[in-house]
């Protein structure tokens, strides 16, 4: 939309005449420029031709919900194949829910949350993922103790990625 504005130096009292064919050419050269304003000068005549910028909407953020935890393996053993070795215990990998960088500590310069060989409860924080400028703590699905930490502190991960093993 484009504003036209023109003023004389006797505009209060005096009736004004607008030169349309002036208006219009300042109009287009708004247009081919994307300018959105132009104002000239003509004496004792000033016409300004303005566009309001439009307005660009920003996309709403789209939250997507974690998918659910998996269902916590079974703890049957499972047979071997004649010669395998199979070990002692099942070990459970932690996976990424999200896409995001993975923090071993709350904070930087903080203890990480696990170890290896650290018992861990069910809902202990293990790590945090940040996705999206969120914080996203990763808890241990089961009591067990810590096997190994498999990702570095910062370290991009995708989704499903392991992040810590536990027995």
């Amino acid at each position: 939309m484009t504003d036209v504005y023109e003023k004389s130096a006797h505009e209060a009292g005096g009736a004004m005449q607008v030169d349309v064919e002036l208006v219009r050419a300042l109009a287009e050269l708004l247009d081919r420029t994307q300018l959105t304003e132009i104002e000239v000068e003509d004496g004792p005549r000033k016409i300004r031709v303005a566009r309001k910028a439009a307005s660009v909407a920003a996309p709403a953020p789209v939250y997507h919900a974690p998918p659910p935890s998996p269902a916590p393996a079974s703890r049957e053993p499972v047979p071997a194949e004649v010669g395998a070795s199979a070990p002692a215990t099942p070990v459970d990998a932690v996976k990424s829910p999200m896409v995001g960088t993975v923090y071993l500590s709350a904070e930087p310069g903080s203890r990480p949350f696990v170890a290896p060989g650290q018992q861990v409860r069910a809902g202990d924080a293990l790590v945090i993922v940040e996705a999206m400028k969120v914080m996203n703590p990763i808890t241990a699905p089961a009591a067990g103790t810590v096997r190994e930490v498999l990702v570095g502190n910062g370290q991009p991960v995708e989704f499903d990625q392991p992040l810590v093993t536990i027995e």
